[in-house]
């Protein structure tokens, strides 16, 4: 019961920090989860607690969406998160651990880079970035510090940026939950569990929404930073204490 409440409480946390910054709520949150439930359940309560909090940052940031900037993301990414999803019921919890914290600290000079080089999405490169972005979110599940830089490439700015990366993010977790669903993977105790993750992370969105105007963007990219650090740190360490006890 400690480790629920736990969870819990950091949901809250976690939901007002995706709130604020586009991002961060899965890269939080997901260690506690892989440490409290093990690596394959977490993955799926995550997803189910990533489809609440993105339809909440939507619904919040609603007449900000960006439609046209949404539909060339996604619509690739769809199809895309299914496939990777697919990929992840196939891997072993070891390798996951690794992969995910890898990926994770490969984020942070990976997207300082995009930053420096100041790109500019045009439609097909949206396309192309939510199927690759898509893909992988169906295995590691949290690419946001990925998918907000490609929606400010396309020129999309607070609360547009928000709106869209939240509904782009949505359809592709709904999905990925979807594809859970139909191979088995994700059960009613699973999905339950989902469900009280999600609801601390809608909660904490709401908070969010009143304080993206009140922290400045380099404040956002250190604080991003140090999340991206401390989770790829914490699941590579858990890979290899998996590792050592096989």
């Amino acid at each position: 019961m400690t480790g629920y409440a736990f969870v819990l409480i950091a949901g809250i946390f976690a939901g007002t920090i995706s709130g604020v910054i586009g991002t961060g709520s899965s890269i939080i949150l997901l260690p506690l989860l892989v440490f409290t439930f093990g690596p394959l359940q977490a993955v799926p309560v995550m997803a189910v607690a990533s489809v609440m909090v993105n339809l909440s940052r939507a619904v919040a940031w609603w007449r900000e969406i960006d439609w046209r900037t949404l539909a060339a993301y996604a619509i690739p990414a769809v199809p895309a998160a299914a496939l990777g999803a697919r990929t992840l019921i196939e891997l072993p919890p070891a390798l996951i651990d690794t992969f995910l914290g890898c990926f994770f600290l490969a984020m942070i000079p990976g997207r300082r880079f995009l930053d420096r080089r100041g790109w500019r999405a045009t439609w097909w490169q949206l396309a192309i970035a939510g199927a690759f972005i898509g893909f992988i979110t169906g295995i590691v599940l949290s690419t946001g510090p990925l998918s907000v830089p490609v929606f400010a490439a396309a020129g999309l700015f607070k609360g547009a940026l928000l709106a869209t990366e939240a509904a782009a993010s949505l359809l592709i977790y709904t999905t990925k939950v979807s594809t859970f669903q139909a191979l088995g993977a994700l059960s009613y105790e699973t999905f339950i569990k989902g469900l009280l993750v999600g609801s601390t992370l809608m909660i904490g969105t709401f908070f969010g929404k009143y304080l993206v105007m009140r922290m400045r963007a380099e404040t956002f990219s250190k604080l991003l930073d140090l999340m991206l650090l401390c989770s790829g740190s914490a699941l590579l360490w858990a890979a290899l204490v998996a590792i050592k006890k096989w």
